[in-house]
């Protein structure tokens, strides 16, 4: 069963959870794959891993860098999965197929509460996962930025 973990930004933004998300994912051994909205998000977010610490570092990398396949995180617009990831990260609107979520072991859907059109569109993914009977989870910033999960 495939576990669907959302994350309801309201105090950090994307720039400042991001990256810490993906410490702890990458931590665990497992390949990612980040898919962004646009790809002009993607250039974004692949230049944010490389500069948001100079003490840490992420191997990771997108289309543009070569080597999909051999990317520990590898950065997208698409649906592809060249790196063979199981776990899968959303931001950006980025909302991939039922049949692609099936893919993977494990998917962060990070979403950014404090915009409607976002909220809204959270809201109605959440209740096309659940006919999938996934493993659904929900994680809301607190008013110091940690995240809690709702029930």
């Amino acid at each position: 069963m495939i576990r669907v973990d959302f994350y309801h930004l309201q105090r950090s933004p994307l720039e400042q959870v991001l990256p810490k998300l993906c410490e702890k994912a990458y931590s665990t051994g497992k390949r990612i794959k980040i898919q962004l909205g646009t790809e002009e998000r993607v250039s974004f977010v692949n230049s944010l891993l490389w500069t948001y610490n100079e003490e840490s570092f992420l191997p990771h990398g997108s289309k543009k860098d070569g080597f999909s396949e051999e990317q520990p995180i590898f950065i997208s617009a698409d649906e592809n999965n060249p790196n063979g990831a199981v776990l899968l990260v959303l931001a950006d609107g980025a909302m991939p197929s039922l049949e692609v979520l099936q893919q993977y072991e494990r998917v962060l859907n990070i979403f950014d509460g404090t915009n409607e059109t976002s909220l809204n569109a959270a809201r109605n993914y959440w209740k096309q996962i659940r006919e999938l009977n996934a493993d659904l989870h929900y994680w809301q910033q607190n008013e110091r930025g940690v995240f809690e999960q709702k029930v």
